[in-house]
This record gives structure tokens, C-alpha cells and sequence, in this order.
């Protein structure tokens, strides 16, 4: 919901500034989206280690990335295939990293882990196969189904997980229960009238 309502208002006056300025520089939308990918991954390390504030840092600069690899790639007119696959897999490495960071401190966490896992799992199966079936509208190289927990709401979320561990237990089954949620909010819409 945050990327469904904020994206097109900070496009114009964020994104699209930060879009020409890579151009500008020579920077190809697979570098942003290799960078993406290990600033999410160095998420893992970092909470684990301590640096909550670092990892949070580390999550929304990766979520930064993950914005401008597209656009970019619509902008300088290079879209691929290849570079869909390459972000969508990156994207899924960072959420496992993370839920693998957050276990790892505490691996007491163990099953609410792997349910959180399990739903992002589904909830991203169903999203893929929604976009397989559905006709492309929009700008992205696949239909977009907007949702209940997008990926901001994710990092919302995991955020709060690495400043408050304490919280963990009521965020993680909050986390496990919203993207269930999404999860039947995408096979509603896509079930109706069938």
C-alpha cells in the first residue's frame, strides 16, 4: 500500500532526479541492482553483530536500489528479461537474509522464522503467478498486483523487528498474518466473477 500510494508522489520530485543523476554517471540498471542486492545482504551480518541502526540503514538503501534499478532501465530504454529475473531473485535473497539475521540473534525465533518464511514464500508465489496469468498494465515488465504488505511495509516491519527485539513475537506474527492477508486479497481479486 505504501509503494501504491507514495510511489507516484516521490517519483516526480525523488526518484526520477536520482534516475538522470545515474545516467549521467554511467551506471547500468544491473549495477543498481547488484547493489541492491548486497546492501540487503549485508543486513545479515550487521544485525547480527549488533548494529541494528546500521542494518535498518543498510535494508532501506537496498529498498533504494530495488526503486531505481527500474526506472532506470525504463529510462535508458534497456529493459530485459534478464534483468527482471536478476531483481526479482535479488529481492527474494535480501527477504531471506533478513528473516535468516533475525532468527540468527536469537534462535529461539526458530518457528515464527520459518512462518514468516512460509509466508512470503506464498505470498510471492501467488503474486508471480497472478502477474504469469494477468495482462501486463503499467510500467513494469510484469502485471503489478498491488497489496495489503508490499515490500515497504515489509521493511516497516522488519525494521521495527531490529529496534525492538523485544516486540518480535506480536511484529513477526503481525508480519505472518498481514502477508496471509495479502495473500487472500490477491486470489479474491483475481477469483472474482470466476
Amino acid at each position: 500500500m505504501i509503494d501504491t500510494l507514495l510511489r507516484p508522489k516521490l517519483d516526480a520530485s525523488l526518484f526520477q532526479p536520482l534516475v538522470k543523476c545515474l545516467i549521467k554517471c554511467r551506471i547500468t540498471p544491473y549495477q543498481v541492482t547488484l547493489f541492491s542486492l548486497v546492501t540487503g545482504l549485508l543486513v545479515l551480518p550487521l544485525l547480527y553483530c549488533d548494529w541494528a541502526l546500521l542494518a535498518v540503514a543498510s535494508l532501506w538503501l537496498s529498498g533504494l536500489g530495488d526503486v531505481l534499478d527500474g526506472g532506470l532501465a525504463r529510462e535508458s530504454d534497456t529493459t530485459s528479461d534478464a534483468g527482471t529475473i536478476f531483481d526479482i531473485i535479488s529481492d527474494r535473497c535480501v527477504e531471506f537474509a533478513v528473516i535468516l539475521a533475525l532468527y540468527l540473534v536469537d534462535p529461539e525465533r526458530a518457528f515464527l522464522a520459518l512462518m514468516m518464511l512460509g509466508s512470503v514464500l506464498i505470498c510471492v508465489t501467488t503474486f508471480l503467478v497472478i502477474g504469469i496469468i494477468a495482462e501486463k498494465s503499467g510500467p513494469k515488465s510484469f502485471y503489478y498486483s498491488p497489496g495489503l504488505m508490499e515490500r515497504a511495509e515489509a521493511f516497516v516491519m522488519f525494521s521495527l523487528m531490529m529496534f525492538f527485539p523485544e516486540w518480535f513475537l506480536v511484529l513477526g506474527w503481525a508480519f505472518v498474518c498481514l502477508v496471509g492477508l495479502t495473500v487472500a486479497m490477491h486470489l479474491k481479486k483475481t477469483t472474482k466473477g470466476t
